[in-house]
């Protein structure tokens, strides 16, 4: 790989790596965080959501800015606003002003994600090089949550949690230095932005999720819930409607037209439904029931990040000798047989080996779903919709974090209401959760297989077979 791409994608990685990082790294300093503020357990979820849903909601209109704009100049703007929201962020005071810039960093890191994949397949056209490339970069898509776990509990422990917000920016500093003189700014083309798709389906998920977590504060019967879910359905609908009939949608719905795209994009929002909601519970469960430290709990996910990582070494060679679609299944039944295992916690496990093995497998699994699902969600994509392409790999792995998160807690806090003495009762929430988990990666699963396999004879292996 020449000189010149190599510093590109480390730029790409740098951007990818700290956007992914800020998705996990308050999650074991979110016990702490609730004792300093007085946040409950379900209102810590917000700290994360106000995040993913700001990232997920407002990355299809960020991919259009990039195209009308340019990628590189919102890449630029994106990495500023990132910056200077992780300095407001590591500064709050308050619970909702954190929450407030939570949600700039998912609305920053919105403008700049589009562009990455979308200058990832710009730069590296020849086969070998980009399936090395998407090999780096899910790599670091997918370990990046874990090593956010990893850092924001040391963080935690040793100094602040705060401090792992002021890493983002020296980075981002050297990324606005790095950008202007290695990067090229991509053809613009000219347009109008879609406000209103933009808008009905930012508002439309954000309505579902504040659904679930009503629900799981106060009960399916409770009048917002119900007006949340009901509105929540009502935008989403309106928002496919307004992009079938819209001369330049945000969303362009031939993207679907394609049978393994939409597979992939499908599959991985239930994978990571299931994979990010561990992130929040396991943590809860080191802490709160085995008394681990924060500093603990981030290492305890160290064999699950190191495995997943270790993967990107052994994933072209993985996808050359069997190909995308047999590594995609094999993982997914990985992540299966892994998570299952955990499920079975309980206030009498220790960390080695009922959690220790699991994640062991777990990374194992995560590490050979990405790439796959990520090649076969930009196969076959023309040159005119690669932005709106990438833009959706991400919104599907956002809004699965998000949606799923919510889900899951609502799960969490039904059973949490038992008459079990209280570290039991937690425990078993913890379990039964985790095992929610478990159904969303095997309807994951059970996407690919009915999506891939009834047309294997029109599955493309892109960028595969040709390295």
């Amino acid at each position: 790989m020449h000189q010149s791409k190599q510093i590109i994608l480390t730029i790409i990685i740098a951007c990818q790596l700290m956007v992914v990082l800020d998705s996990s790294i308050m999650v074991t300093a979110l016990p702490e965080i609730g004792r300093t503020l007085h946040i409950s357990t379900t209102s810590l979820t917000w700290l994360q959501n106000a995040y993913i849903l700001a990232f997920g909601g407002f990355l299809l209109l960020g991919a259009r800015a990039g195209d009308i704009l340019g990628r590189r100049r919102m890449f630029s703007v994106g990495i500023a606003l990132f910056t200077l929201a992780s300095i407001m962020v590591g500064l709050a005071q308050s619970a909702e002003f954190l929450i407030i810039t939570r949600a700039l960093q998912g609305l920053a890191a919105a403008i700049a994600t589009p562009s990455t994949l979308a200058l990832l397949s710009v730069t590296f056209v020849e086969a070998k090089e980009r399936t090395k490339a998407i090999a780096i970069y899910s790599a670091v898509s997918g370990a990046g949550g874990s090593i956010g776990l990893i850092l924001g509990g040391v963080l935690t422990d040793l100094i602040s949690w705060r401090v792992g917000m002021f890493i983002n920016v020296p980075i981002g500093i050297a990324l606005l230095i790095m950008v202007p003189r290695y990067l090229k700014e991509t053809e613009k083309n000219s347009g109008r932005f879609d406000i209103k798709g933009a808008l009905t389906s930012v508002i439309g998920i954000t309505a579902l999720v504040f659904g679930f977590v009503q629900a799981a504060a106060h009960g399916w019967g409770n009048i917002e819930t119900l007006i949340s879910l009901i509105v929540g359905v009502i935008l989403l609908v309106a928002f496919v409607f307004i992009e079938a009939r819209a001369k330049q949608p945000i969303t362009p719905l031939r993207l679907f037209s394609s049978r393994q795209r939409s597979g992939a994009y499908l599959g991985r929002f239930l994978f990571l439904c299931g994979n990010f909601s561990l992130f929040f519970f396991i943590p809860q469960f080191l802490q709160n029931v085995l008394g681990f430290s924060s500093f603990e709990a981030g290492l305890a996910f160290l064999p699950f990040t190191s495995v997943q990582f270790g993967m990107m070494y052994l994933m072209p060679w993985l996808v050359t000798r069997f190909g995308n679609l047999k590594v995609l299944i094999a993982g997914l039944i990985i992540a299966i047989i892994g998570t299952s295992w955990l499920s079975q916690i309980s206030v009498d496990s220790q960390f080695f080996p009922q959690i220790f093995v699991p994640l062991i497998i777990m990374g194992m699994g995560a590490g050979m779903v990405f790439q796959p699902l990520t090649s076969f969600g930009l196969s076959d994509v023309d040159s005119r919709d690669s932005g709106a392409a990438s833009g959706l790999i991400n919104v599907a792995q956002q809004t699965g974090c998000s949606m799923g998160l919510a889900i899951l807690i609502t799960v969490f806090e039904t059973v949490n209401r038992s008459e079990l003495p209280l570290k039991q009762q937690f425990a078993h929430a913890i379990s039964v959760s985790i095992m929610g988990s478990v159904v969303f990666i095997t309807a994951a699963l059970v996407v690919v297989l009915l999506w891939f396999l009834p047309a294997r004879s029109t599955v493309k292996e892109p960028a595969s077979k040709a390295a």
